[in-house]
């Protein structure tokens, strides 16, 4: 029997053809990345290979490090294997990664949502016999109103703070959410950044993603002298000495996990926005048929359920037990 296109191992998903490793959580010769966030993309690998959109991010959040860039859609020869990476709608720059060995192939997700937000590079279906996918927000419960309906109800609530005088604070993982926010809602006033979140978006802005002009909050800054003003940080942000210093203000998290009357109940916040950079129930199902795969691994999130509902559904189904997170995991410490 052949040996498969991939294996999973207790550093990542790895492919013994290329001698390459994706996504890996501990230090390997060669990672082949799909997106920046800190849970995919780690430190101390010995060359990184990713997108030439995502490039810039990981290198801000990782350093120096040996990197070279792929153009979406490219085929490359590694070793005995033939890969690409194609567009995960995940976040800018992200993409899902197809690795081929003797006529078979296999696509790792990385994280996806298949909603098009009008920032991220929109996913497209890679056809394959395997597919490694997320399901973060792998059950029923979890439908997305579509992200129209959602920007306005934040600006909704922006205008609304603004005629009491107050500041809008919205957390927000700093890459991402984001700037997904920034992109997508309407022109209403000043926008004030965290500086974890202003790094992102100049980060994001200078590769020319169209993102709108934001200030970035040091100690001389006041609500005062942007009055109305709806401020982007980081979630542990939040009720913290740094938004103290907005004055009046009114905080809201946007979060898939928002659908979850618990988790914002534990979050202590009175507003939460559903809004979710994974996909849904509909998009996780949507994604895999789109595939054509027969077999398909679950990972990080709801897998069990998951898996037993693509058996169901005729599925040669397993579990992936990777150290990837999810959106609840909170960004890298406020510093400021």
């Amino acid at each position: 029997m052949a040996a498969p296109v991939l294996t999973f191992t207790d550093r990542g998903i790895y492919c013994p053809a290329g001698d390459f490793h994706i996504d890996p959580w501990r230090p390997v010769p060669r990672a082949l990345v799909t997106h920046g966030h800190s849970d995919h993309a780690r430190w101390g690998m010995g060359a990184y290979l990713a997108t030439h959109q995502a490039l810039p991010v990981i290198r801000r959040r990782l350093g120096e490090i040996t990197a070279e860039g792929i153009a979406y859609g490219e085929t490359r020869r590694i070793g005995g294997a033939e890969v690409s990476f194609h567009p995960a709608g995940h976040v800018p720059g992200s993409a899902q990664i197809r690795v081929s060995v003797g006529g078979e192939t296999w696509v790792v997700s990385g994280d996806y949502k298949t909603e098009p937000d009008g920032l991220a590079e929109a996913f497209e279906p890679v056809p394959c016999h395997a597919f490694i996918s997320e399901c973060t927000f792998g059950l029923p419960i979890f439908r997305w109103e579509p992200q129209p309906l959602v920007m306005q109800r934040i600006a909704d609530w922006w205008a609304a703070n603004a005629a009491q005088g107050k500041t809008s604070i919205l957390g927000a993982y700093s890459f991402g959410k984001a700037q997904r926010l920034l992109a997508g809602l309407p022109d209403l006033g000043p926008i004030l950044t965290h500086g974890a979140v202003e790094e992102m978006t100049q980060t994001l802005r200078d590769q020319g993603y169209a993102l709108p002009p934001t200030i970035r909050v040091t100690p001389e800054i006041t609500a005062r002298a942007h009055p109305g003003a709806l401020a982007i940080a980081p979630p542990s942000a939040l009720g913290s000495a740094w938004s103290a210093r907005l004055g009046p203000s009114d905080e809201a998290f946007v979060s898939g996990w928002m659908a979850v009357r618990g988790i914002r109940r534990r979050r202590a916040l009175g507003t939460g926005f559903v809004l979710s950079d994974h996909a849904d129930w509909q998009g996780l199902n949507e994604a895999i048929r789109a595939t054509g795969a027969t077999r398909v691994f679950v990972t990080h999130g709801y897998t069990a359920p998951f898996r037993h509902w693509l058996e169901t559904q005729g599925y040669d189904a397993g579990i992936v037990e990777t150290q990837f997170g999810d959106e609840a995991d909170p960004d890298p410490p406020v510093t400021e």
